[in-house]
């Protein structure tokens, strides 16, 4: 089951998602079912191609454990609609019936809805004993259906142009030129998407890892970040895509709590592993949080830092907080090419070379890492304080450097951390 975003976040007026309308489509929609209802003297309900609910009418006495579930949270559970969707509805270009004891599904018609063969969504109408749906009463459907299909094309046409509006002006917005960032604030502020008034803004961005198996992105990416923002209301959250990176911004009226941030990154991640063992090829970085959308192109480039820092440094792995990276705030504003230069100093590069098992490079790192603390350090690496010294001793030996001068232990620990974001490096060691 997909993980649920708070309540504060959803709220009761759900009008988004892949199929988002106008006001004056969904208006228009859900009298076409508020009709059918009355003239059937049944409920009835459309979802969208994800058995999302879009629009449904009063109901008659014939809901179902599953309708009440839909009307509650305007969704099912994920693995249920998946059962639906495996019985094939996608492919229907005709009217068809669904049942399903286990899962609680009566009886029901399903009616594509549809657009010159675009699939669009589902129109349902449950059956029950006292009152079967007659063949007049699925023409019907069949007429509605095709009717909602006409409004929610066009409302998906808007939707897009919108979106493709968005996202280019949301690029704009986190360019190097000052001159653009401005302008694109005037634009979202001309369209009213954001309020005049200060308010916390951050980037959440994703990335495929350097492990992933293709070098020009998933697809898929692109479409889960869509799809995820697209179930978010409306000025909390928008979204910039592509199949080698996405990112989102994150608004507002107070800073997203670590509970919805997850939520939103386990919708993603869930999204991409599907059909896949294990976690997803992807990354996570959220950057800091700005108050004025002049300032997002910081947040912006933090949250990238922090994607690579999940993606170089298994500690930080799947998700990274600009806030949490400590020292790799520093490191990571190098180029590459700097990078690698500096995690490739001799005395590194020596102590590589001697430790066929990687166990002086940890030990030297977890002694750095502790401040010299030699009995912390031992007591981390679960050694006896004298193996410990045993080990510092041979690194010293190894490399020539003074465990006890200060410039030798910053330069070696400033080598090992920028080595930890250097992949190239790191397959020349242990």
């Amino acid at each position: 089951m997909r993980p649920r975003i708070e309540e504060d976040l959803v709220g009761s007026d759900r009008r988004h998602g892949p199929s988002a309308l106008t006001t004056m489509d969904f208006d228009a929609v859900q009298a076409i079912v508020d009709d059918l209802a009355d003239r059937l003297q049944r409920s009835v309900a459309v979802d969208d191609t994800s058995i999302r609910l879009m629009a449904s009418s009063r109901h008659f006495g014939e809901e179902d454990e599953l309708r009440s579930t839909s009307i509650l949270n305007r969704e099912i559970p994920g693995s249920v609609a998946e059962r639906i969707l495996d019985m094939g509805i996608a492919d229907w270009t005709e009217p068809g019936w669904v049942e399903d004891a286990e899962l609680g599904l009566r009886r029901r018609l399903c009616v594509p809805v549809r657009y010159h063969g675009l699939p669009l969504g589902y129109m349902w109408l449950i059956e029950w004993p006292a009152h079967p749906i007659a063949t007049a009463d699925v023409e019907r459907a069949v007429a509605a259906a095709a009717h909602a299909g006409v409004l929610l094309f066009r409302g998906r046409l808007t939707h897009e142009r919108l979106r493709n509006r968005h996202e280019a002006v949301l690029r704009e917005l986190v360019s190097s030129d000052e001159a653009s960032r401005a302008q694109a604030v005037e634009d979202l502020r001309a369209e009213q998407v954001f309020p005049e008034h200060a308010r916390p803004y951050q980037v959440l961005a994703v990335r495929p890892t350097t492990l992933a198996s293709s070098t020009t992105g998933d697809p898929e990416l692109q479409q889960a970040v869509q799809e995820a923002a697209g179930r978010l209301l409306s000025g909390t959250a928008m979204a910039v895509a592509g199949p080698a990176r996405a990112w989102l911004l994150l608004a507002g009226a107070e800073p997203w709590s670590d509970l919805r941030v997850e939520s939103l990154r386990s919708q993603i991640a869930d999204r991409l592993a599907t059909g896949k063992s294990g976690e997803p090829d992807v990354t996570f970085g959220l950057g800091g949080v700005v108050t004025k959308l002049s300032d997002l192109h910081l947040s912006y480039r933090q949250a990238l830092m922090a994607a690579r820092a999940a993606d170089l440094v298994t500690s930080f792995s799947p998700f990274a907080r600009w806030t949490d990276l400590g020292p790799y705030q520093l490191l990571l504003r190098m180029n590459s090419s700097d990078m690698a230069a500096v995690s490739s100093v001799p005395a590194l590069q020596a102590l590589q070379a001697a430790d066929h098992h990687g166990v002086l490079l940890e030990s030297l790192e977890c002694f750095l890492d502790h401040a010299g603390d030699v009995r912390r350090a031992a007591s981390v690496a679960c050694v006896h304080r004298a193996t410990f010294y045993q080990r510092l001793r041979r690194i010293e030996d190894v490399t020539g450097c003074d465990l006890g001068s200060g410039s030798d232990r910053l330069m070696l620990h400033l080598a090992l951390k920028i080595r930890a974001l250097t992949p190239e490096s790191r397959t020349l060691g242990p």
